[in-house]
């Protein structure tokens, strides 16, 4: 089955993803960079651990009922896995964890994967988005957003300035 290219769909989610930079780069970015790291990104772990979201793909009547029960659960339980590494990697960093740093980058990366592969099944395998139902807010506006958050993490990470131990 071919992909079924929606112009409107994808509009949505280019003017998101282009809206959600230019606000990380105007307002976003340079209020983090004056923050403590461990601050900055414990603010942007909490963005994302509001991913349960993800879970209402499983959620009857909320997707149409030919929505892909394999897209669902993939989706589903992607969102959860990634709001819990969330959650995790703010405790981690509120509490100066030593492992806090290795458990951000396990958190960055899986949440930068899960959502890529959620886009990637989403055209290969369903193609329509009207099968999301009153979920296709979460492709068109909250993951470009997600996304972009995920790369001011990578950014935070990968800065030369040491991190900070002390409170």
């Amino acid at each position: 089955m071919a992909p079924n290219f929606n112009l409107p769909f994808v509009l949505s989610v280019v003017g998101t993803f282009l809206a959600s930079s230019a606000v990380a780069y105007i307002y976003v970015w340079p209020a983090l960079r004056t923050m403590p790291r461990y601050d900055a990104l414990r603010l942007l772990a909490a963005f994302h651990a509001f991913r349960f979201l993800g879970m209402n793909f499983l959620v009857s009547g909320f997707v149409s009922s030919e929505l892909s029960p394999d897209f669902a659960n993939s989706v589903g339980w992607g969102d959860i896995i990634a709001a819990v590494l969330a959650l995790l990697s703010m405790a981690a960093l509120s509490w100066r964890w030593p492992s806090a740093v290795p458990i951000v980058w396990i958190f960055n990366i899986w949440g930068t994967l899960d959502l890529l592969n959620a886009y990637y099944m989403g055209v290969t395998k369903i193609g329509n988005p009207g099968l999301f139902g009153a979920g296709i807010y979460i492709p068109a506006l909250y993951v470009p957003m997600l996304l972009v958050s995920h790369v001011l993490v990578f950014v935070l990470l990968l800065r030369a300035e040491p991190m900070e131990k002390a409170l």
